[in-house]
């Protein structure tokens, strides 16, 4: 494939996934502040269904397009732009892994407290606490690899 149209790809899928994390973030937050514990399970449900559908599928692309690009534009490997924004996209992964768990949980417990009517237990708002410090870092290795991707400073 052209070069082009593999840059093209890679830029699609990151925008794919940069903002459905976003978006689910958004949302999820939200649903969160409201404590309307409906709205919440609601919410959940399709947070998790968007983690599957986006960024799963587009957390693989990333790194296919990426490596073949860097193949195609005979960039070296070690290049620091490019080892930091694998190291950055790393750590995105290794934060995003717990969240889909804790996402799943949410959901479930969400769910449950629905169903029953009753609030939401003290462990919901236990995952949604590392829900959010893990979703931090991964939001600031993301921005910081979009520039590393733009700029290419070393």
């Amino acid at each position: 494939m052209d070069y082009v149209v593999i840059k093209w790809l890679h830029i699609l899928s990151s925008t794919f996934l940069f903002g459905t994390g976003i978006g689910s973030a958004w949302y999820m937050l939200f649903a969160n502040v409201s404590r309307d514990v409906r709205a919440i399970a609601v919410v959940a449900k399709y947070v998790v269904v968007a983690d599957w559908l986006f960024t799963a599928t587009t957390a693989i692309l990333q790194p296919l397009t990426g490596f073949y690009m860097i193949h195609l534009a005979g960039y070296p490997l070690h290049s620091k732009w490019i080892m930091w924004s694998i190291a950055l996209y790393v750590l995105a992964g290794a934060c995003w892994l717990p969240v889909v768990w804790l996402q799943i949980r949410m959901r479930d417990i969400a769910r449950e407290a629905a169903r029953t009517g009753t609030i939401l237990p003290p462990q919901y708002w236990r995952y949604f606490r590392i829900w959010v410090t893990l979703g931090v870092p991964a939001f600031i290795a993301f921005v910081v690899i979009f520039w590393l991707m733009v700029a290419k400073p070393m």
